[in-house]
């Protein structure tokens, strides 16, 4: 039985095909390489290349492998481009997900994990957040990744369909055996532009927002290694092969740090007393968004590895030197 990974050469959808390799699962990857590299993925991986939303490519690779689950990365994230270009992200994340939603139904697919978000929550009220909080998301963004999860509630109401929907928080660090990280140009991950700056790819770094309401004045977030990730999904996946019911968790460690403490820890550990310069706040950010993480525990028994800031730097910093050295050549 095969797995499809949608988005599979992207950052995360790329650490999930290692995890999957690792596991000896059999698996293919669509994706259209906008952001995503060829080379990030087991070489002998197959590869379909184009869209999720192209139906005939779909009905290729369904009847071309006996697929029996989809992990769906696919898709645009960027929330501050969300807010300017909604449009884009109603058609990569929402709508896209729909055609994909329809194509394993009409094949028989049963078991499904989503690629979702915390941005669900927008500006949570509690901290930690949990996943019976409001969902009053504030950018395109999180909007269009709340009616994927409406989508795939009622897809599997209606249908022998099952599904895990997996709310991200922020997502850093690199594959600790050096194959695979953010390797995206122009990526805004706070971690990965922080690595930058200390490399000297950037002359700068800008913090968005210093009037937050939290005790250094920036935005604090839930850092989750990127690994730790890909084993939650590989976790998520076997819960429905032994029959377990769908299921919204949220994918953190319940740890909050500042963007200033971030680049502190990416100055102490890289040795680079790079600049930094404040900008006006980004239109869809949140303060303060940490999870409630208790969910995930305990219907996965997922025992992350990299559960530590200064070790989710290394790993991005190590990764960037040689992503530096790989352009280089």
């Amino acid at each position: 039985m095969t797995i499809l990974v949608t988005g599979g050469c992207g950052y995360i959808g790329s650490h999930m095909t290692w995890c999957l390799h690792d596991a000896g699962e059999d698996f293919i990857v669509i994706d259209n390489l906008s952001t995503g590299f060829d080379w990030a993925i087991p070489q002998a991986t197959k590869l379909y290349e184009g869209e999720i939303t192209d139906l005939d490519l779909l009905e290729t690779i369904f009847k071309a492998h006996d697929i029996s689950a989809v992990i769906h990365f696919a898709g645009s994230i960027i929330v501050p481009e969300s807010v300017s270009n909604p449009l884009k992200y109603y058609s990569n994340n929402t709508a896209a997900s729909r055609t994909l939603m329809e194509a394993c139904v009409n094949h028989g697919i049963k078991h499904f994990i989503f690629s979702s978000t915390a941005a669900v929550y927008g500006d949570p009220e509690v901290i930690p957040v949990s996943e019976e909080a409001p969902l009053t998301p504030l950018s395109p963004y999180g909007t269009s990744k709340l009616m994927t999860e409406l989508m795939l509630r009622d897809t599997a109401a209606a249908h022998d369909f099952k599904y895990t929907a997996l709310r991200y928080f922020n997502v850093a660090g690199a594959d600790p055996k050096g194959r695979t990280g953010q390797s995206t140009k122009n990526a805004t991950h706070l971690i990965k532009v922080a690595c930058e700056a200390a490399l000297g790819k950037r002359t700068n770094l800008g913090v968005f927002g210093i009037d937050f309401d939290t005790p250094d004045g920036t935005g604090v977030r839930d850092y989750i290694h990127v690994s730790d990730l890909a084993s939650a999904h590989y976790l998520a996946l076997r819960r429905l092969r032994e029959g377990g019911d769908s299921i919204v968790m949220n994918a953190g460690y319940g740890d909050g740090y500042s963007v200033l403490q971030v680049i502190d820890a990416v100055k102490a550990i890289s040795g680079v007393d790079f600049n930094v310069t404040t900008e006006p706040r980004r239109a869809g950010d949140s303060p303060k968004v940490v999870a409630d993480n208790r969910k995930i525990m305990k219907n996965l028994d997922w025992q992350p590895e990299f559960n530590d800031l200064k070790t989710i730097v290394d790993h991005a910093l190590t990764w960037e030197k040689k992503l530096q050295f790989k352009n280089s050549l």
